[in-house]
């Protein structure tokens, strides 16, 4: 269980252009690096197609638990100072991109803000999100139901777990 003021919540982490793979270990040692941020749990990468917009290259997908004493803006705010960092580009919903995280669910809270809503809205519809994100939480409960159980019911095909094992973010 997250110590008294820390709360738990799970990232996803994508993207498409460049050396995906190491902008994501870099965003993930940024936020462990936060005195109020611990990454404690990082999924495999998983290679998928693209989705929504689908003529662009492959993008590598990972997962990732963080206990934190942020708030749910704050741990936003982490988020998009990390992309930032990290020279993230926003040109187009659904492109090409360096790098993109997104808070899935922040402890039991429900946010609806302006560029903040948790549980993330299409989360549930989407196997480059679930995927990862079952594989370091298989028994997390979402409305109800666990996420493997969601996991079954969408299309997975195309998506290959990579070889990385789960410490390649502290490389």
């Amino acid at each position: 269980m997250p110590g008294p003021n820390k709360e738990r919540a799970y990232l996803s982490l994508g993207g498409n252009l460049g050396d995906p793979a190491t902008s994501m270990g870099s965003a993930l040692r940024m936020l462990d690096a936060d005195p109020g941020t611990e990454v404690v749990a990082v999924s495999s990468l998983y290679r998928t197609p693209p989705w929504g917009k689908t003529d662009q290259p492959d993008f590598l997908n990972a997962a990732a638990e963080v206990l934190t004493e942020l708030s749910p803006r704050g741990l936003l705010d982490a988020c998009l100072d990390a992309e930032r960092r990290l020279k993230r580009v926003r040109q187009e919903r659904w492109g090409p991109r360096l790098i993109d995280i997104d808070i899935l669910v922040f402890g039991e809270r429900t946010v609806h803000e302006s560029g903040l809503e948790i549980p993330h809205p299409r989360m549930l519809e989407r196997a480059f999100v679930l995927t990862p994100l079952a594989e370091i939480a298989p028994d997390f409960v979402v409305k109800g139901r666990r996420l493997s159980d969601y996991l079954a019911e969408i299309d997975t095909e195309g998506i290959e777990r990579q070889s990385s094992g789960r410490d390649w973010w502290r490389a």
